[in-house]
């Protein structure tokens, strides 16, 4: 068993951070540079070591901000071993537990976990068990925001699809070679209907577990029947509805591509944008800055000048103010949109 002060290759293991009986992950430092930590997947069962050869297999050369990175990899070592990115922070599903999320911060991390699916997809790589355990928030997203890129990876690719074959990884559960495992494979309730149905895998599968997961942010529950996420959680806007309709949804009807999932959501990530305002409409000036202070909602502390509390997501002033050419929110000084140039300025707009 792997112990405190072992070291596996250029590695000491340090914290045992997950695992159960078949294998374990542990926090690492390197044996020379002592502030460069790694997360290591280590195997106890000879057959998850089969199955971490196909991990290693499938995240080859997937170096993406949104998926944890590969750095090392030696399944004939003594100890055999994955080496990771060491994402320090928090998995997805405690966020959603706690139902803290505001809509913006929603939207923010699907976009990322979608970006991530996509540069996957493009590169032959299925991940058949996205969930919200394998969405990790780096800390930093809680003191620069959830739209800073980066903060959220999408790690264990071990059920996934690489080149073609069938790879594995430390799940740990069953073996995903025996029938038991292919049978749970993955976690049911985010499995796509073809993969339950015992249909071949493909990258829109991946899409399906994103839908079950933009529900769950924005209510806190798993969807059921034909309840929208607006039906539980009335501030959440009538489009994403409609984009969580497309992803939850079976095959024929589901979003073609991550790519095609990711334009459906806002381009500022600031937010959660409805459509743009008509170009002939007038651009509004900028509203009475909102005076430091409490929330009126959750009663946490807001800032100077903020439109939407950032921790519970309530409107904060009379009038929001948007851009009129790409729908994003400008701060209050601004003369022009950061995001696409377009002038603030109080003016009517010709079509």
């Amino acid at each position: 068993m792997p112990q405190a002060g072992q070291r596996v290759g250029e590695y000491v293991l340090d914290t045992r951070i997950g695992g159960g009986t078949f294998g374990e992950v542990w926090r690492a430092r390197h044996h020379v540079w002592t502030d460069q930590l790694v997360a290591i997947k280590i195997p106890l069962d000879s057959q998850y070591l089969r199955n971490l050869k196909g991990e290693g297999v499938a995240i080859h050369g997937l170096v993406h901000p949104n998926i944890v990175r590969a750095i090392g990899f030696d399944p004939y070592a003594e100890v055999p071993y994955l080496t990771m990115e060491y994402v320090p922070g928090t998995s997805l599903r405690p966020l959603i537990q706690k139902k803290s999320l505001a809509i913006p911060q929603v939207v923010s991390i699907m976009r990322q976990i979608l970006a991530g699916l996509k540069y996957a997809h493009d590169h032959n790589v299925i991940h058949r068990d996205i969930k919200p355990e394998n969405v990790l928030i780096h800390e930093r997203a809680f003191t620069e925001g959830f739209d800073v890129e980066g903060v959220v990876k999408i790690t264990d690719f071990g059920l996934g699809k690489a080149a073609n074959n069938a790879a594995g990884s430390i799940a740990y559960s069953a073996s995903l070679n025996t029938a038991a495992g292919r049978e749970i494979a993955g976690t049911l309730d985010y499995m796509a209907p073809e993969q339950r149905g015992g249909g071949e895998p493909q990258a829109r599968s991946d899409l399906y577990p994103c839908g079950v997961m933009l529900y769950e942010m924005l209510t806190g529950e798993r969807p059921a029947g034909t309840e929208v996420p607006s039906d539980l959680n009335v501030s959440v806007p009538k489009y994403l509805d409609e984009v969580f309709r497309r992803s939850y949804a079976r095959l024929d009807k589901r979003y073609a591509s991550a790519g095609e999932f990711l334009a459906a959501l806002p381009p500022a990530a600031k937010g959660a944008v409805p459509p743009p305002l008509p170009r002939s409409s007038p651009v509004m000036p900028p509203p009475v800055p909102q005076p430091a202070g409490r929330c009126p909602q959750c009663q946490k502390p807001v800032e100077t000048g903020d439109q939407y509390c950032m921790h519970c997501g309530v409107q904060l002033v009379a009038e929001v103010r948007r851009c009129p050419k790409c729908g994003a929110f400008p701060d209050q000084t601004d003369r022009y949109c950061i995001f696409c140039g377009e002038s603030l300025l109080p003016q009517t707009v010709s079509v």
